[in-house]
């Protein structure tokens, strides 16, 4: 191997280690990251909502998945939906209950790699008050630009009914989408 060949294998394993040694353990979730839903019904995405008011913490180091942990407070009445017309109904007491329920929660119990910077993040998310076992399937990749963000990408299903929303009524399913798409941010 020639000395250019060396130094740029040098410099990748230092930067490798680097990156490692380094790597941030609180993160706090940007505010331009959309954390929403979508609500299908017969293939087609009838509604999409997104959380303008949300709280997010995550520790994570990825040699240290035993200590990492996150935790998210959306403000249900910060909503902004993709169907106006649909927004009493979204809010109102067959689905949100908006008047009672001012918040989602979700708090994770376990990380669990399942691929290169995937995890499966296991937790339970509370919702109209009823607390259930979810699992976020989670992309977690160091951001190229920037050091101290983590592009993120995490999504799961729900069935609406689990948490006390009325059941599937014509042209809303049953099945709700949620996800987080954005970055965190060093803290």
């Amino acid at each position: 191997m020639n000395l250019f060949l060396k130094n740029i294998v040098y410099a990748g394993c230092l930067s490798a280690v680097c990156m490692s040694a380094s790597y941030a353990k609180s993160w706090s979730l940007t505010p331009k990251s959309d954390v929403g839903f979508s609500i299908n019904s017969l293939g087609l995405t009838v509604v999409k909502g997104s959380f303008q008011q949300f709280k997010a913490t995550m520790q994570f180091d990825p040699q240290k998945l035993q200590q990492a942990s996150t935790e998210f407070s959306m403000q249900v009445d910060s909503m902004n939906v993709s169907k106006p017309s649909l927004k009493n109904m979204i809010m109102g007491e067959e689905l949100f209950h908006a008047s009672r329920y001012k918040t989602v929660n979700f708090k994770s119990t376990q990380f669990k790699p399942h691929a290169t910077n995937r995890y499966w993040i296991r937790g339970n998310l509370t919702l109209r008050g009823i607390t259930r076992p979810v699992v976020f399937d989670t992309i977690l990749t160091p951001n190229n630009n920037n050091p101290n963000l983590l592009d993120v990408k995490s999504t799961t299903v729900i069935n609406r009914s689990d948490f006390g929303m009325k059941k599937a009524s014509t042209g809303v399913g049953e099945k709700v989408s949620i996800h987080l798409i954005g970055q965190w941010k060093a803290i």
